[in-house]
């Protein structure tokens, strides 16, 4: 759909290995959505300083999209996030995915800005959202 590969961009979310995923858990905490004793999504958080926080790696299997599943993961971080202290939550993601963009735009993320970073194959859009109570 988005012509991504592990040779352009290994980077993504869709490549990541468990050894890297070793690495990314010493600095922010993952977590597991499952249905029936099975994961069938996740989202990482990472504290960016202060009262913002990323959301990072967020996924759901394809085959359980579209039924609000994204939805709880995203909401769970407003918590996670909220009661430590956070105000706004951030994330980056291509720029050309308009049907996950329409989502995040659901779920109240403004387009703060995009970027074309050397190495990728794509513009990242980021995209911001106010959390506070």
């Amino acid at each position: 759909m988005l012509g991504l590969t592990r040779q352009n961009a290994p980077s993504t979310p869709a490549f990541t290995t468990l050894e890297r995923m070793a690495v990314m858990q010493q600095k922010m905490p993952f977590f597991g959505l499952y249905l029936d004793g099975i994961q069938i999504g996740c989202v990482a958080v990472e504290q960016a300083g202060g009262e913002i926080f990323y959301i990072e790696r967020l996924a759901v299997l394809s085959a359980d999209r579209h039924v609000g599943y994204g939805t709880k993961l995203v909401n769970f971080v407003f918590d996670y996030a909220r009661e430590r202290g956070g105000k706004k939550e951030s994330l980056g993601m291509v720029d050309s995915h308009t049907v996950l963009k329409n989502w995040c735009r659901k779920q109240g993320f403004v387009e703060t800005g995009t970027k074309q970073f050397e190495g990728l194959p794509f513009v990242v859009c980021f995209m911001d959202k106010e959390i506070s109570a």
